[in-house]
């Protein structure tokens, strides 16, 4: 049933152009990656802006269009700053705490970071949708494995484009060059 609905078309402050994810922190803030505005808005649970933070750049806090937003248990913010390659770290409040990932095929980097999601023992998944994998690591930013290739068997990815994590620690990945979900 629907509830509400809230953001239009254009640049100013409740406004999008493009939004690209949306992520809800439990004090009940809403985090939407306002991707082709290069920025990340926080409303309150009514729709009601809040704040916003970011630019179009490649400096701390800068974004080339974030795509996926996640909010940790402790408040913290994740942000996937796709075209930068990297993921992206904040408080509750926007202010920049780290970034992980650079440019690569390797461990802890990135090509086209688009979504990311955080367990609730704070482990971070990102779909590093042209690598074709999943990349995890530890809140503080440190890899901790990956898996998936390019492929349509078991376990491999064409163009991961979603990642979310159940209570349980399931991992599940929207596949979508395959047209499937993977759960693991």
């Amino acid at each position: 049933m629907f509830v509400s609905q809230w953001g239009t078309l254009g640049t100013g402050a409740g406004e999008f152009r493009y939004p690209g994810s949306v992520a809800v922190a439990t004090d009940g803030s809403v985090y939407v990656s306002d991707t082709d505005n290069n920025r990340i808005q926080k409303f309150n649970s009514e729709g009601v802006f809040v704040s916003q933070w970011g630019t179009r750049g490649m400096e701390e806090g800068q974004f080339k269009s974030p795509s996926g937003v996640a909010v940790a248990s402790d408040g913290s913010i994740y942000v996937a700053d796709t075209y930068n390659k990297r993921i992206q770290k904040f408080n509750s409040e926007g202010v920049f705490v780290s970034q992980r990932g650079t440019s690569g095929t390797g461990a802890g980097e990135f090509r086209y970071p688009v979504s990311v999601a955080v367990a609730s023992d704070g482990s971070v998944y990102v779909t590093d949708t042209f690598n074709n994998r999943i990349q995890k690591f530890t809140p503080e930013g440190v890899f901790v494995s990956q898996w998936g290739n390019r492929g349509s068997g078991d376990g491999q990815f064409k163009t991961p484009n979603g990642v979310a994590v159940a209570s349980n620690g399931s991992v599940y990945v929207a596949d979508s060059g395959n047209h499937r979900i993977q759960k693991f």
